[in-house]
């Protein structure tokens, strides 16, 4: 198998078994350490922790804002053409999508600074992020043709698509100032090891009738793609060292960038805390492996004109040929190998919470963060929480946003549980579950969303999942 017919399955299965990034659950759950990849200003109580490698941090979202794969297949008595063009083809429209992520920490740790109001962490993870927006006329000109649809012009901008593999490798700080107010930033290097984008199509196929034949048909096109890695991922499987390239990719032998993460937490007094955070405010220069396919033109084609007498003069003459070379000739198509940026989709966090209930103790060593006098201004941890949260993330058609209630319960320094209820444009009924369990230094968090659909996985739009083992010291015995 080709890597391009790898890599387009892959894209496929990712796009719809994949979400857009958005982690509810996981932010602003402080004891999980991870919660500081969502907010890097997070308010933090760990001495030090070290996450299990490939084990630490793993996500992986599912969903399609169009239609189900139970609207296609299920037992239902209908014809499957039917299903498609009335649920599918007509059913959707150019802002359904297909998007996705998921993510793998390789490495993951942080440790509290000789200054105790210092926390640093650090780590690599790799990610995959793909999206496809629902190419309505294409889908039409290819299930039903044209023939029917004279004069109708068919918008080539519906093809807008975008899709990346990068390691990140980050590094970031977390700084508490004042006994309200902590605050973070991380830096980022990405390691590309493939992109591909085509978001800025334009033009237009449209069928009239001709002059010298029936029916003339006229393509105005600006379009492009561009790519990088897949050729040299294409070579590399061709050579059987397909494993190795990509690890040479994802480790500075790809195309790099840098980014920036900021966060912060303030509590407005005693039991009320704000949050907030700005996420992969960051690029890519792609200047290796790079190709890029332009089409650039207008053409009215009336198909294979034979004009007799004439053409019996020449017998060998090849029509098919002529008209290929005619459509090249007026639509250039070219491809080049110059270099591009690609911005990363920026995430926005930010959430208000309400802490009510029992005072808990703190795990600090030095008790200076959650658990001292109210006079000193400091801030308990709290038995119970609720509040609400705020998600958006940058996409080719404009910013994506997540409305979501939570109630979060601790169970003492050993069980934490924070039950969320999410709306946005994939679901108005999306339940999840996070679990954090403590057992000794040894933390385990299972986090899990849309429970609902669970019922039947084949008729959902979205589900996630997401798990990870730490090891953590508060630096006590």
């Amino acid at each position: 198998m080709k890597i391009r017919h790898l890599f387009f399955s892959t894209i496929f299965w990712v796009c719809c078994y994949a979400y857009t990034q958005n982690k509810q659950l996981l932010y602003d759950f402080t004891d999980v350490p991870q919660s500081l990849m969502v907010n890097p200003g997070v308010k933090t109580d760990f001495q030090w922790y070290a996450g299990i490698p490939a084990l630490s941090g793993i996500s992986l979202h599912g969903g399609s804002s169009g239609i189900t794969v139970n609207d296609i297949f299920a037992d239902d008595g209908l014809d499957i053409n039917d299903k498609v063009r009335d649920r599918a083809i007509n059913g959707m429209n150019i802002r359904d999508e297909l998007s996705g992520t998921y993510q793998l920490e390789l490495l993951s740790g942080g440790f509290r600074g000789r200054n105790p109001d210092y926390f640093y962490s650090f780590g690599i993870y790799n990610e995959g992020d793909a999206i496809g927006y629902w190419f309505k006329d294409y889908a039409i000109l290819a299930f039903e043709g044209n023939a029917d649809r004279l004069n109708q012009e068919f918008d080539l901008s519906h093809l807008k698509t975008r899709g990346e593999m990068v390691n990140v490798f980050h590094f970031g700080i977390n700084k508490r100032v004042d006994n309200r107010l902590v605050v973070g930033a991380r830096g980022k290097i990405y390691s590309s090891i493939f992109d591909f984008n085509s978001t800025r199509n334009k033009g237009f196929f449209v069928t009239r009738e001709g002059q010298n034949n029936l029916l003339a048909s006229t393509l105005d096109a600006d379009m492009k793609l561009r790519t990088s890695g897949i050729s040299e991922l294409e070579d590399a499987e061709d050579n059987g060292n397909l494993a190795s390239t990509i690890m040479k990719r994802g480790f500075f032998g790809g195309n790099l960038g840098l980014g920036l993460d900021l966060g912060f937490s303030y509590n407005l007094n005693e039991q009320t805390v704000i949050t907030g955070s700005l996420l992969d405010l960051g690029f890519i220069y792609h200047a290796n492996d790079v190709q890029t396919y332009t089409l650039n033109g207008t053409a009215t084609i009336e198909g294979v004109e034979v004009i007799l007498p004439d053409a019996l003069s020449d017998p060998d003459a090849d029509f098919w040929q002529d008209l290929v070379d005619e459509v090249e000739a007026l639509v250039p198509f070219e491809d080049d190998t110059k270099g591009y940026i690609t911005f990363r989709p920026t995430k926005l966090y930010a959430s208000i919470r309400r802490d009510f209930g029992e005072q808990l103790e703190s795990r600090e060593i030095c008790d200076c963060n959650t658990v001292v006098a109210r006079g000193n201004g400091m801030r308990y941890r709290y038995a119970n929480s609720f509040g609400g949260q705020l998600y958006m993330i940058n996409r080719p058609r404009g910013p994506q946003t997540a409305l979501t209630a939570f109630y979060l319960r601790r169970f003492g320094n050993i069980l934490t549980a924070k039950t969320t209820y999410t709306v946005d444009k994939f679901s108005y009924s999306n339940i999840g579950l996070g679990v954090s369990i403590q057992a000794g230094p040894v933390n385990l968090y299972l986090m899990a969303d849309n429970l609902l659909a669970y019922r039947n996985v084949a008729d959902t739009h979205y589900a996630s999942f997401q798990l990870g083992l730490n090891i953590i010291s508060w630096g006590k015995n």
